[in-house]
């Protein structure tokens, strides 16, 4: 697969907005793990193999268990992950595939048992955000394999349930 062209040469302050949006999710006190979880997850109900390999490279980072990323997927069926956890993969579904049934409120009253109203707020950015650059990198072919993480590597396991 060719690249198609190079969005953010084409369109620096456009895409300078989405990285001031990630840079106010990374601020938000969000869990580096969860952001990574979530980022990991809607790339992958979208199927983009670039943001996939970003983010299980941002998430390893950060210190995430490999097990815990080939589960990502599964995370239903997959015992490792919190309930905050799975509250965040749960509502990042929800919100990625919103044209499915627009977010029951069952899903939005056991999600918030778990997030703030802000938190709920910053957690839903992180979604639109990495839903945005899936379809950047989709939509021109940004190639896989090619990203490096720009930050150093943690040693801390990751939390099991």
């Amino acid at each position: 697969m060719e690249p198609r062209l190079d969005y953010s040469k084409l369109a620096p302050d456009g895409v300078k907005g989405l990285i001031q949006q990630e840079t106010y999710i990374r601020s938000s006190g969000l869990e580096d793990r969860i952001i990574e979880l979530v980022k990991l997850r809607a790339s992958q109900i979208n199927g983009c193999a670039f943001c996939i390999d970003m983010h299980t490279k941002d998430a390893r980072s950060h210190g995430e268990s490999e097990q815990r990323l080939y589960a990502v997927s599964a995370w239903h069926e997959a015992p490792f992950f919190t309930e905050r956890e799975r509250a965040a993969l749960l509502w990042t579904e929800q919100v990625t595939l919103i044209s499915h049934d627009h977010v029951p409120d069952a899903i939005y009253n056991e999600v918030r048992k778990q997030f703030s109203e802000k938190e709920l707020v910053d957690l839903t950015l992180a979604v639109i955000a990495i839903n945005s650059w899936n379809r950047l990198a989709i939509s021109f072919r940004t190639l896989a394999g090619t990203y490096k993480p720009d930050h150093p590597v943690t040693k801390k396991a990751a939390p099991t349930n």
